[in-house]
């Protein structure tokens, strides 16, 4: 597997698609990996996840949601892998960014980009077809690389400019 391949599997088809259409849309293409293949997959997922293990990008989920829990932080990071590859290196290189994000998917009208167990897929799948499990890769360090993001309103506003404006606290 080619890590375009992997975005292509990953990434939604439209910015406001409900978890569940995702998660089954990434469930019916994986199905039709082989198990090494579902390996690799799940490899470049892991990946993908600890590249955005940062502070920075949680202050950003912090923003939009009040995201205050590594579980929630972490489906967080699988809606940013499920935005597809441009829009997951701008959010690496400034979360801000997220602001200008135009449509989002949403939960009782409020904006809900978290993909619960879009990370666990493939490993279910290869659960079912072996009984055994995916090779263990983690998904973040100790805790989020950079420095840790402020909850003081004034300091989260110049950080984040557009996320504030966009989603005020």
């Amino acid at each position: 597997m080619t890590e375009a391949e992997f975005w292509q599997l990953v990434t939604r088809t439209s910015p406001e698609q409900d978890q569940i259409d995702l998660a089954d849309n990434l469930k019916a293409r994986l199905e039709l990996l082989n198990n090494d293949e579902l390996v690799e997959f799940d490899k470049f997922f892991g990946q993908q996840m600890r590249r955005c293990y940062f502070w920075s990008i949680w202050g950003a989920a912090y923003i939009i949601t009040g995201c205050d829990s590594e579980y929630a932080f972490a489906e967080f990071r699988c809606f940013i892998i499920s935005l597809g590859q441009e829009w997951y290196e701008k959010v690496i290189n400034n979360p801000d960014e997220l602001g200008t994000l135009t449509l989002w998917p949403e939960k009782d009208g409020y904006a809900y980009p978290f993909l619960d167990e879009y990370d666990l897929i493939a490993g279910q799948i290869f659960e079912d077809r072996t009984g055994g499990e995916l090779p263990f890769v983690s998904s973040g360090m100790a805790t989020p690389q950079g420095k840790k993001f402020s909850t003081k309103k004034k300091l989260l506003t110049l950080t984040y400019p557009q996320l504030s404006q966009r989603f005020p606290f």
